[in-house]
């Protein structure tokens, strides 16, 4: 048992209100801030649909540079079920690319790194399977929004 399988989920793309950014400051353990999450989608072999609005991603960066992530999205799938999807995670980006990211110009994906962890939970026995899997996700930012790629570990 020296690795992991994965089965890939989906991808899922995030509209963030950079905009409407509700500031917090300097805490005890870093610089925090809330962004809203407007809304977005995901596709999928096994699901897709929309990003509900209303969502929010509550960052902690922290002083060697490195953001915490820690996300809350309602997602709706094509055929109707709701899906409250949690994670938390870990965003840095080198320093020749941050300018660009905070101008929402493209960033490679080598340039930055993001691994997150997330966790599903839904009442529709459709999508039940989704409450009982350990998912990892790995993401980049895409213009000035980030992207994921959601796997489930087998």
């Amino acid at each position: 048992m020296n690795s992991l399988r994965s089965e890939w989920l989906f991808s899922l793309y995030l509209d963030i209100g950079f905009d409407r950014l509700q500031k917090i400051g300097t805490a005890p353990i870093g610089w925090r801030g809330i962004y809203p999450v407007d809304g977005g989608h995901f596709e999928g072999p096994r699901l897709g649909g929309k990003v509900l609005p209303n969502g929010s991603d509550w960052v902690t960066r922290r002083a060697d540079g490195a953001t915490l992530l820690d996300v809350r999205l309602g997602l709706m799938t094509t055929d109707g079920a709701v899906i409250a999807m949690s994670y938390t995670g870990l965003f840095s980006i080198v320093d020749s690319a941050a300018e660009r990211y905070g101008r929402g110009e493209p960033v490679a994906y080598g340039e930055s790194y993001v691994r997150t962890t997330p966790r599903f939970e839904t009442a529709d026995p459709r999508y039940d399977w989704l409450n009982r899997i350990v998912a990892v996700a790995n993401g980049g930012p895409r213009g000035s929004s980030p992207t994921y790629e959601v796997f489930a570990i087998l």
